[in-house]
């Protein structure tokens, strides 16, 4: 019973310090200092040169789309320059590209990797100011370069991430991840820029210094979670990643359980590989008080959220069977998730449709828990979501 009494100490210790974590950040997305985007545009003194690039594998239902509202920006068309790096992709489809303004780079690599594409790309270009990096599936509006061009690249600001929100809410799991995406953007970009630590970057809708991107992405190798990989890299060198909330970028949403699983198990795969990989920088940055590196190692340690609502459901539901009094601390912890998580949601997505896709929980609880077992090797091979295809 003592060992008992010891290991739910334990679990309520660590399931705490997750739970305040959202907390905090949840809250600080809604009542933390904002920017105002007004100061930014002021700031917009002449049009820097900008690279977009799209690294494709096998993305022919979708490229055409994204390439298109690139092609339609409101921006001197002398001033920025599509790159798509296809991979795989049908002729059909490249020879369609290929007639538009825009540079194609045709590459069949052995082991295809987002890193590998735009290290690439970004070998054959020079003189631009700024990199902005999309995926295939994504869609920008036509003010999208203006809004980039006028946020301000000072002190150690070397990037920004946009507002990547949901494409497409056609399936009770694609409504369920444009809510997660949402919540990551109260949380891990809006929350933590109003407390004054970097926003977290999320993999497409990316800007940067192009120079400073150039040399980093060099020496990045990823095969899984890039972005991961970057903005550690970054971090771990003093330089910080801004928010953009109003400047929108388009992405799709998994629209079934298969592609919902597949993506989450390289998600998990990368926070495992990448937590590795830093650990043992912590030291020096607790040192030298980088809290953004520290901050983000402690987010690769952290239970992913979906895992940390069921189970602290299912401990709760247990320890009622064995201790009602001890289990209302659990319950009052969950309570918070909830709130917290609720807090996170834009009012927009609170519709009848949230509340029909609130009932895929239990499956989709089911696929990660089950991805914590399907790990080996899931780092070691590029793992590719298909777009543009229905449930």
């Amino acid at each position: 019973m003592l060992l008992i009494r010891i290991l739910e100490i334990i679990l309520f210790v660590c399931f705490s310090v997750n739970i305040l974590y959202v907390i905090v950040f949840s809250f600080a997305s809604v009542f933390g200092k904002r920017e105002k985007r007004g100061k930014r545009e002021k700031e917009a003194v002449s049009f820097r040169r900008i690279a977009i690039l799209v690294p494709a594998y096998k993305e022919d239902r979708v490229i055409m789309e994204c390439v298109e509202s690139c092609l339609r920006q409101d921006y001197p068309r002398d001033r920025y320059e599509v790159v798509v790096i296809s991979d795989r992709m049908e002729p059909e489809t490249n020879e369609r590209l290929s007639a538009l303004p825009l540079t194609l780079e045709v590459v069949r690599f052995e082991n295809s990797t987002k890193a590998k594409a735009l290290n690439l790309a970004m070998s054959h270009l020079s003189g631009y100011d700024l990199a902005l990096i999309l995926d295939a599936d994504n869609v920008i509006g036509p003010d999208y370069l203006n809004q980039i061009n006028a946020a301000p690249f000072t002190g150690n600001i070397v990037g920004y991430q946009t507002h990547r929100t949901a494409k497409n809410k056609n399936t009770s799991l694609a409504y369920l991840d444009a809510v997660s995406e949402e919540i990551n953007n109260s949380i891990f970009r809006q929350g933590h820029v109003n407390l004054g630590l970097s926003a977290a970057l999320i993999g497409s809708g990316m800007v940067f210094d192009f120079e400073l991107i150039k040399k980093v992405l060099s020496d990045i190798h990823a095969i899984g979670g890039f972005d991961r990989a970057l903005e550690l890299t970054l971090f771990k060198a003093g330089k910080r990643i801004d928010y953009l909330p109003d400047t929108y970028v388009l992405d799709e949403k998994v629209q079934n359980c298969r592609d919902f699983a597949s993506q989450r198990r390289r998600w998990l795969s990368a926070q495992i590989h990448y937590l590795g990989e830093f650990i043992g920088d912590v030291p020096a940055a607790l040192l030298s008080r980088n809290w953004d590196f520290c901050d983000k190692l402690f987010q690769q340690m952290s239970i992913p959220r979906l895992l940390l609502l069921g189970e602290t459901f299912i401990i709760a539901l247990v320890i009622t069977c064995i201790s009602r009094p001890v289990s209302l601390k659990w319950w009052g912890l969950f309570c918070l998730l909830i709130v917290s998580l609720l807090l996170a949601i834009p009012k927009s997505l609170y519709t009848r449709q949230l509340f029909v896709a609130i009932m895929e929980l239990p499956e989709t609880f089911l696929n990660m828990f089950l991805n914590l077992f399907r790990l080996k090797g899931a780092n070691k091979k590029f793992i590719h979501t298909e777009h543009g295809r229905t449930a």
